[in-house]
Order: C-alpha cells, then structure tokens, then sequence
C-alpha cells in the first residue's frame, strides 16, 4: 500500500517566537499521533510553520521528530523552500535522518511557470530515493498544477502522490475521475481543507491530509476510517461533531485554531510563528467549546 493514503496529520511546530522548537512539547503534541496510529504523520506542512523556519531549525525538528516517533508511524516532511537548493538540501537531509517521504509545495515569491515549477522538483525528486507528494496549495503558493504538469510530474520515478485543494464547484468524483485517467495507475490523490474530508474520501480518494488530525487524532481517525469503509451515515454522525471547528477553520484559519487547541490540550503553549498572531481569549473560548463537543467521539 502507498505510502500515502488513509490519515496523514499534520501537526504544529511548537517553537519560540524566534523560531526555535520546544523539544518537549514537539514529544507531546507527536505521542497522540503514534498512540492512535495514524497512517501517517506530515511535519513541517503548512500547519508546523515550516515556511516560518530556518533550513538548520527544520533539519532539528526532523531529527528531533524521527527519535520521538521511533519508527511506530510512517513520517512525511515537508521539504517546500524558496530556494531550489535549499529544498534539495532539505531533501537530501530527510533520506539521512529517516525520513519516509517528501511533501513539496512550489514556494516563490516571483510566480512560476509550468517549466519553472517542472525543474525545481524534478531537482528535489532527484536528491533522494524517497517518494514524494506534490502540494498542491494555490491558497499558499499561488501557484496551481494544470493536469499537464502533474501528468509530467507523475513520470519523474519518486514522484507517488498528489495533495489537492478542495475542489471550488464541490464535484469530487468528476475532479478524483479525471486525475486517475491522467497519472499513472497506483498514483495516490489526496486532498486537504478539513471540512472535506467527509465528501472527499466518500469519493474515493486515497488520503486526507489533516490539520484536526495532528492534533486531534482519535477523532478525527474515527471519521476517516468511516468515509473510507463507505460507511457514510456514520462518518456523517461524526463529521457533524467536528462542523463547530470547521467553521472557526474557515473564520480564523486552521493554524490559528490549532495553537490555541493544543494549548486548551495542554500539548503545548506556544503561538503561531510572527506576524501570524494568536486568537484573542473570546476566541479561544470557542474554540475550547468545539472541542468539547468531539469529547464522545
């Protein structure tokens, strides 16, 4: 089986306001994530502030993560920097700490084109054996993959799986139908964007690559189990649980919401990388009561 599919939960990065991560609190918020046995854990994606951090403090967190996990889950770090050689780097250093594989969004200032984006990941596709996910985040990057260029991307030999957006019009089995015609058979599509993961995996796709889930893995692990066994009524039971953190999702954004949960959790007592800002206290008690409602979950 891939090594991308079923649960891939992304995690914060508890780090100081100068970007330096706390140890500990990095064991804490990953524990959960081993103890539920998640499929998979994402560091480093948009969620750990991984575009916030130094290529030396990513590199420590990785090897930080690698000794807490101890090999009991599959681990995907993300590898996206402004630089193609800083990416290859990041890459190269993923292989020799042990690392399972890359996630690699096309991070730019000046916009990219298909070629542009082409080479810098057949770049950082070609500095490991690890196999690697496209990251495919346009509301980040502003950058979108035509089906040309991960149709391209699909031929490079690590290349195994893509992480969507949710799609814009709602039509997941159209959008999941027209990729598989397009990439190689056994090629893994994945979305992201919490609030689908209900309609996404009753679709059929292969993974869900979740914020909620890197801090909230029981639940949310319930949920995904459930649309993946088509057993939609109860899937739709308790995705209705999580619909109070998906609206402050969408209202605040889901780092935000996040930091303050895993602080309510006690995983960890550190704020969004700067100028990202923390919720005020109104907005931290919300979050706490939407926690409160996934506690029978």
């Amino acid at each position: 089986m891939s090594l991308f599919h079923g649960l891939s939960a992304f995690p914060i990065t508890p780090a100081d306001a100068d970007g330096r991560v706390d140890a500990a609190a990095l064991g804490r918020v990953l524990a959960p994530l081993a103890d539920a046995q998640v499929d998979s854990v994402g560091l480093l994606g948009s969620t750990g502030s991984y575009a916030y951090l130094t290529r030396a403090e990513r590199q420590r967190i990785l090897d930080l993560a690698v000794e807490s996990l101890a090999g009991r889950v599959p681990l995907i770090v993300g590898v996206g920097a402004m630089r193609t050689d800083d990416a290859v780097a990041l890459a190269e250093h993923a292989q020799g700490a042990g690392a399972d594989g890359l996630l690699l969004a096309p991070v730019s200032y000046t916009p990219l084109t298909d070629d542009e984006a082409f080479q810098h990941f057949a770049a950082v596709a070609g500095a490991s054996s690890l196999p690697l996910c496209i990251y495919n985040n346009p509301s980040t990057t502003h950058f979108t993959f035509s089906l040309p260029l991960l149709a391209r991307l699909a031929q490079l030999p690590t290349v195994a799986a893509v992480k969507m957006p949710l799609p814009a019009d709602g039509d997941y089995h159209g959008e999941i139908a027209r990729l598989r015609a397009a990439l190689p058979q056994g090629f893994a599509v994945g979305y992201s964007g919490d609030w689908g993961a209900l309609p996404s995996l009753l679709a059929g796709a292969d993974c869900f690559f979740s914020v909620a889930g890197g801090t909230l893995p029981g639940p949310f692990l319930a949920l995904v189990r459930a649309a993946m066994a088509g057993e939609a009524e109860a899937a739709t039971r308790i995705d209705a649980k999580f619909a109070p953190l998906w609206a402050l999702f969408r209202e605040y954004g889901s780092i935000r919401v996040v930091h303050a949960a895993a602080r309510l959790m006690g995983l960890a007592d550190s704020d969004p990388q700067l100028p990202v800002l923390p919720l005020s206290p109104d907005q931290t008690a919300r979050v706490a009561a939407a926690l409160a409602t996934l506690n029978d979950c």
